[in-house]
């Protein structure tokens, strides 16, 4: 077995340290990754990684090509495409559920295999809830399978997701081995194939319906609403239990939360004493809000706004959701802390994280990645908005101003850029890169939009991660930790580790970065592979593929956090539709990749 050295148990240090705080994100993944990337330096005596191999990972070709791939999926965006796509779609689907299913994974699957699949989906999300609600259908039933079907189209190709490019850069450093641009399209083609038919089957019947489509709530005839009231000293609830409360005023409500003495309780017992003072959040109908105002000592929290006075909004002002990706810079503020009333002349009325909403105490909350926020604006704030990058606007989008005549323009450079490099003229690298500087010199898309448009934070968590993986191979870790899988084969055949291989990929990039995923394991894979005699190219595909399609947590891809906050899901619901999914495809890629590569 292979010794550990001192710098091998170094780098496995660094590596625990890291996946904790990948898991745990005490700070946001891009700063642990800088930090992973500075501790190799400051340690590269051990280590074996000089300050220039340190910083390696921000000219490593996979880094380059995913910025340009960013820029590129921008200019699409703002040429209005994905608009003309949903008058289309919705021509077609009607209100049939089902067609409505087939048409998103229909669209995002080739559509993720020609730009990169998140940004696909950021774009699709706002068509694909706007299609929701207009036809009675809840958008609960089609956001996950629109996260799942731009991950099955994402192995269509080498640009389809980051981790290919990743991957590939990898897979030429360790075994003189890239990718070419349809290099595992057949295999890409059957997981499409089979995951389609599964969302389109047991995963239609699996996925919640969490959200109720605007065409409904039309037709309800008591909605319900999250309010705060205070009990006053002179009440006559006081003393009362919450039970005896309720049953005075006739009517039902539930009790979410009680606020005393500046302590959260979570849904009090209805055996809770009410106090003077106390601070109760009530779910109840409008009607049964106008009979609980009339009691005596009973007030609305000031400041604190029900949902029923959003009926009466001024006619220069509009309600709009709008979700935050990871790279927005709300991300770890609060709403006094980012000014976001002066910054964008709008009150944030509701935030939604996963399925729990929070209406009260908003200028304490801080956001996080995937949460969606109700707020009123002005309709030029919405158009801001949709004009980040790190935003998702999931309402309705028709006040944007698109530059549909460069839609040609757009189209024209993408397939350009897959052309050349499917036909080795240039390397994707560099016909990206050129697809950029057309797209900014027609106007496609201009500087500062692209500017805008990187995912930084993504950029930033390669070039810290990248060194890892080379340290690993440098002091001997990889050789450790391929010793220690190696003996699985003394009771699993080559295909048995092949598939032990991509479940271990899976449950590591369900936990943390796809992309870290890669850099982490590919090393190890290319080791067992020459350990057991087997074809190391099949390995790097078996963690190229199972890297790419982490469907069981909100935070295994970046796609789930997008659709986590629209449609109201919960963590179980992941693990209920994606479990199913994420063990059928390690048999199908697993099989497939035996099958067409060997093993």
């Amino acid at each position: 077995m292979a010794t550990l050295t001192t710098g091998a148990l170094l780098v496995f240090l660094i590596v625990a340290v890291a996946l904790v705080l990948f898991v745990t994100e005490p700070v946001p993944i891009d700063v642990t990754a800088i930090g992973i990337m500075v501790t190799l330096m400051v340690l590269g005596p051990w280590t074996g990684i000089s300050p220039s191999d340190g910083v390696a990972g921000f000219s490593n070709p996979a880094t380059i090509t995913i910025l340009a791939m960013m820029i590129l999926s921008e200019g699409v965006r703002r040429t209005g495409l994905i608009q003309r796509l949903q008058t289309i779609v919705a021509s077609y689907t009607g209100t049939s559920e089902y067609r409505q299913l087939g048409a998103t994974i229909g669209i995002v699957g080739p559509l993720s295999a020609l730009i990169n699949n998140t940004a696909a989906v950021a774009v699709l999300v706002p068509m694909v809830n706007d299609l929701a609600h207009e036809n009675g259908t809840s958008p609960s039933k089609l956001l996950l399978p629109l996260s799942f079907a731009s991950m099955f189209g994402g192995m269509l190709t080498l640009i389809g997701t980051s981790t290919n490019l990743v991957a590939s850069s990898l897979s030429a450093s360790y075994i003189d081995r890239s990718f070419s641009m349809f290099e595992f399209t057949h295999l890409g083609v059957i997981v499409f194939l089979v995951g389609s038919a599964y969302l389109l089957t047991v995963g239609y019947w699996l996925a919640p319906s969490h959200v109720t489509p605007r065409s409904d709530r039309a037709t309800t005839a008591k909605e319900e609403y999250l309010t705060e009231l205070v009990v006053r000293e002179h009440s006559p609830a006081v003393g009362l239990t919450v039970r005896e409360a309720l049953e005075q005023v006739d009517f039902e409500a539930e009790v979410t939360q009680l606020i005393r003495d500046d302590r959260y309780s979570f849904n009090p017992p209805l055996s809770t004493t009410v106090r003077s003072g106390d601070v109760y959040t009530v779910r109840l109908t409008d009607d049964a809000l106008q009979t609980l105002l009339d009691v005596d000592g009973i007030d609305l929290v000031p400041g604190v706004t029900a949902e029923s006075d959003l009926k009466a909004l001024p006619p220069e002002r509009t309600l709009v959701e709008i979700v935050l990706t990871a790279g927005s810079d709300l991300i770890g503020e609060t709403i006094d802390s980012a000014s976001f009333s002066d910054a964008y002349r709008a009150r944030v009325l509701a935030v939604r994280r996963g399925g729990k909403i929070t209406h009260e105490r908003l200028p304490e909350f801080n956001f996080r990645p995937g949460d969606a926020l109700l707020i009123e604006s002005e309709a030029e704030t919405v158009d801001r908005l949709a004009n980040d990058p790190n935003v998702i606007v999931a309402g309705d989008l028709a006040l944007q101003q698109f530059r549909g005549s460069k839609l040609p323009i757009a189209i024209a450079v993408v397939f350009a850029v897959v052309g050349l490099a499917a036909l080795g003229v240039l390397p994707i690298m560099v016909s990206a890169l050129a697809g950029v500087v057309v797209m900014l010199a027609a106007g496609v898309v201009k500087p500062a939009e692209a500017y805008e448009a990187v995912q930084w934070d993504v950029i930033f968590l390669l070039a810290g991660v990248i060194p890892l993986g080379n340290a690993m191979a440098e002091t001997g870790g990889a050789d450790v930790l391929g010793a220690m899988v190696v003996s699985s084969a003394d009771v699993l055949p080559a295909v048995g580790v092949l598939g032990l291989f991509y479940v271990l990929t899976a449950v590591m990039t369900n936990m943390v970065s796809n992309q870290a995923s890669v850099v982490l394991l590919i090393p190890v894979a290319v080791d067992v592979a020459a350990r057991i005699d087997a074809n190391a190219f099949a390995f790097v595909l078996a963690v190229t593929f199972a890297a790419s399609t982490a469907f069981m947590t909100p935070v295994g891809y970046q796609t789930n956090l997008f659709v986590y906050g629209p449609g109201k899901y919960q963590f179980a619901d992941f693990i209920r539709v994606g479990g199913p999914l994420q063990l059928l495809l390690a048999v199908v890629t697993t099989a497939g990749i035996a099958v067409f590569w060997g093993v």
